[in-house]
This record gives structure tokens, C-alpha cells and sequence, in this order.
């Protein structure tokens, strides 16, 4: 499969309908953003919404890469990558990475961070294959 990646500029019915398929995929825990939700991420400064289409123009992945500037650097943080089931395996979730780390570059980072569970074996590979390493740290929540 061919796989094109793009950040997403605007909302429209297909890419609200590709997260009401692709969030139950990536959460049980948490619904699908709405119209609303995703119109505030794609016109948000800090957050790049990354969505992967395949060779008819279907959406097939998304990611969300978010950079920010703190006092000592620019960072950058991926977050949600899911791809469909039915296109697994493919390369979607790398180039969607790929296009990620291209764009976390051209805004000024030097590095980019993610957290991924250790069930997503097959998530983890990727990720160590295109050139992540594991850190020695510990990531903490507070729910509010």
C-alpha cells in the first residue's frame, strides 16, 4: 500500500468520521473526539495533527506530534498514533512517525519523545527500528 501523509488544515465529515473509527482502536477509556475538539487541535499552534491516507484517499492513521518551547528547548512530543487494523503492517505507522520526526526538526527540536505501553509490541518495534531509544525515567499521572 501506498501511503501519503499530511498534516490536517481543516475539518471536514471524512476526517470526523476516520476518529470516530480509529479512537476505539487506540482507547476503550476515551470517545472520539467531536467536530469541535478536532477543529481546536488543527488550529492549534503547538499541535500538528498527522493523518496517513492510503492509495484511494482514505484515512488509515493519524498522529498527533505537539511542540513547545520550554526555557532550556524547543520540545516535541508524539501522541495517539493509531492505524487502522486493516492497514497494519503496511508502513503507515512508520511514515506517519517518519513525517513527524521531519516536522519536530523543522520546528527547532532536537529531540522527540513518546511513551508507548509495552502490550504494543508491535508498536515498540517500529519505534526502536526508526531510531527511538528506551530512557531510563519514570512517567507520573495526577488525575484531576
Amino acid at each position: 500500500m501506498a501511503v501519503s501523509v499530511q498534516e490536517a488544515t481543516a475539518v471536514d465529515d471524512d476526517l470526523v468520521d476516520a476518529f470516530t473509527r480509529l479512537i476505539p482502536q487506540l482507547s476503550r477509556s476515551n470517545p472520539p473526539p467531536s467536530k469541535d475538539e478536532l477543529d481546536e487541535l488543527v488550529r492549534s499552534e503547538a499541535s500538528h495533527l498527522l493523518v496517513a491516507r492510503d492509495d484511494n484517499g482514505g484515512i488509515v492513521g493519524s498522529l498527533t506530534l505537539v511542540v513547545f518551547r520550554i526555557p532550556t528547548a524547543v520540545r516535541a512530543w508524539i501522541e495517539d498514533v493509531v492505524v487502522d487494523e486493516s492497514a497494519r503492517g503496511q508502513g503507515v505507522g512508520e511514515a506517519l512517525n517518519r513525517e513527524a520526526l521531519r516536522l519536530a526538526g523543522a520546528h527547532g527540536a532536537r529531540t522527540v519523545d513518546l511513551t508507548s505501553r509495552p502490550s504494543r509490541e508491535a508498536a515498540n518495534r517500529l519505534y526502536q527500528r526508526i531510531g527511538f531509544e528506551p530512557r531510563e525515567t519514570n512517567v507520573y499521572r495526577f488525575e484531576l
